[in-house]
């Protein structure tokens, strides 16, 4: 899947100098938590309602609302924003992306088109809802079922078949490692509310498979 495919597109903007009250507004109006920053056209930057939120002046403050207002006032988003800003090409692909947005501890990636201009966004959210789930398996029909010891390519295919004898169909698979054990185990989501069969077949094979929650 490529970055174009899930991007949220019409990204909303400010310039360097808007008011950091004002960039506030904005992200809480939109229900968003991060403004990229353009500049005559060109990406500068990238502010968060975080780095928003730690410019606040502190309740705590002896500050007069007045003098809180008018330091607001004059603060601006291009004191805030982080710089250089890590960014993606559409036609970059989402596994790439993932990787890039991890290496570099952010969690969204302004997307650029061939020409560096601004066409889009991903946050990680778009990750977990367009790639995690339906790689999960969340949201769909069936049942889940965890087949223990089972991360080999032929043992996969001991899988595969099975669900094939049962005239099923494989809603999603992925293979699942944990530090905790030294065996690979394989997850696999079939679209039927009654497994039973399926999972005799795989018992007599001599696997060990439970029904995981889903």
């Amino acid at each position: 899947m490529r970055i174009r495919e899930f991007m949220t597109t019409n990204v909303i903007t400010v310039s360097s100098n808007t008011p950091v009250a004002e960039a506030r507004k904005i992200m809480t109006f939109h229900k968003i938590r991060r403004l990229p920053v353009v500049d005559k056209g060109k990406l500068v930057g990238i502010v968060s309602d975080r780095r928003v939120a730690e410019a606040m002046p502190s309740s705590a403050t002896s500050l007069s609302v007045w003098e809180v207002n008018y330091l607001l006032a004059k603060m601006t988003v291009g004191e805030l924003m982080r710089k250089p800003v890590v960014t993606v090409q559409q036609d970059a692909t989402a596994e790439s992306a993932l990787a890039l947005a991890q290496q570099h501890g952010v969690g969204s990636l302004p997307v650029l088109d061939e020409k560096n201009r601004l066409v889009g966004i991903v946050t990680t959210n778009d990750f977990v809802y367009r790639i995690m789930n339906p790689l999960l398996g969340i949201g769909k029909p069936g049942i889940r079922l965890h087949v223990f010891d089972c991360g080999t390519t032929r043992k996969i295919g001991d899988v595969v078949q099975a669900i094939a004898r049962a005239n099923l169909e494989i809603e999603a698979i992925h293979v699942d490692e944990s530090p905790e054990r030294e065996s690979r185990d394989l997850i696999v989501q079939v679209n039927t509310e009654d497994a039973e069969a399926l999972i005799a077949d795989l018992r007599g094979q001599g696997y060990k498979v439970e029904i995981r929650p889903r």
